[in-house]
């Protein structure tokens, strides 16, 4: 008699894992077709295109691909199985798209693809974000990284970085009350996980299907790759204004140094760039990016980075500029 209830508690737990299955298939459905109808005034004519694309011909590829940047040979590294990062391509410099204010980065060239590639990317993530790592001129190692920039992005961005799985219910709710408190945003609401996986491969585009793939490459990221490799990732993909991506192009752009000798003021002031690039830029509002330096001076305070001595050295410290205007 007692293999009968188990039976049904069986039963009824596959049962309710279809159901949820199948809830969440009608919810990717319903969203995927509510922002076709919303994004093109000819849905039929964009669902077909959308169609093409995911078995289109290579023809349609060329025609739409965007310009592929002239290279130079890669340059190989000889530690390159000690260390994290692949050789990188050495690429002829050429101006990044204009900028414009966004909540973390502007990624370059990161153009939709079709299901089959977006799905085969989530169960071969390594090797994709291997071969977007490859495209990045000027790589810089963590080691070559000073911790106070690492841990003032950490204290900013995402303080229960080294806790969660990608994704943190608490860290949303906490960066509301932050935010709602001193009437700013001071803290952002996406992990740096969520933040790095939109910079590798997503586009800016506002909608359910983008965040819910977002969701699921932060946790996939997040399962191959140490939270050492991530943040090292995030530091040499996000924006950092005027037409700067990634650390080693701030430092220089910003400060005419390699990122290593960063000093505690100016690690905190490029911490606080990424949140809206194009308005933080100091090129751009001197004034408002040193307000912006202070919020993460006082949010790495409170996560006891720095102490109080320390804290008031970097908010009195002299930041000089690479360029004079």
């Amino acid at each position: 008699m007692a293999e009968q209830p188990k039976r049904k508690r069986s039963f009824r737990n596959i049962k309710l894992f279809f159901g949820v299955v199948f809830a969440l298939i009608v919810v990717f459905w319903v969203s995927f077709f509510v922002t076709l109808a919303v994004r093109s005034s000819h849905p039929v004519d964009y669902l077909f295109s959308y169609v093409e694309d995911i078995f289109g011909s290579s023809e349609k590829e060329k025609k739409f691909s965007p310009p592929v940047r002239e290279t130079k040979p890669a340059v190989k590294n000889s530690e390159s199985e000690k260390n994290f990062a692949p050789a990188i391509e050495k690429k002829i410099p050429e101006e990044h798209p204009s900028t414009r204010h966004q909540d973390f980065a502007v990624p370059v060239n990161n153009p939709d693809v079709g299901i089959i590639a977006r799905v085969g990317r989530v169960f071969s993530i390594e090797d994709a974000v291997r071969d977007k790592v490859r495209t990045i001129p000027n790589y810089v190692e963590l080691k070559d990284i000073p911790t106070e920039l690492k841990q003032a992005i950490i204290a900013v961005e995402d303080q229960r970085f080294y806790s969660h799985s990608g994704f943190d219910m608490m860290g949303i709710a906490r960066a509301a009350v932050v935010n709602a408190e001193s009437g700013q945003i001071e803290e952002g609401a996406s992990t740096i996980t969520q933040q790095l996986a939109k910079n590798l491969f997503l586009s800016s585009e506002p909608s359910f299907t983008r965040k819910a793939e977002e969701l699921i490459l932060a946790m996939e990221i997040e399962d191959h790759f140490s939270k050492d490799q991530i943040i090292e990732l995030y530091l040499n993909t996000i924006y950092f204004g005027s037409n700067f991506y990634g650390i080693y192009d701030a430092a220089h752009g910003y400060f005419g140094k390699s990122p290593k000798d960063l000093t505690i003021g100016e690690s905190t002031m490029l911490a606080g760039l990424p949140n809206a690039p194009s308005l933080y830029s100091p090129y751009v509002d001197f004034m408002l990016a040193k307000k912006r330096q202070l919020v993460v001076i006082n949010a790495m305070t409170r996560a006891r980075f720095l102490s109080e001595r320390e804290a008031e050295n970097a908010r009195i410290e002299e930041i000089v500029l690479a360029k004079n205007f």
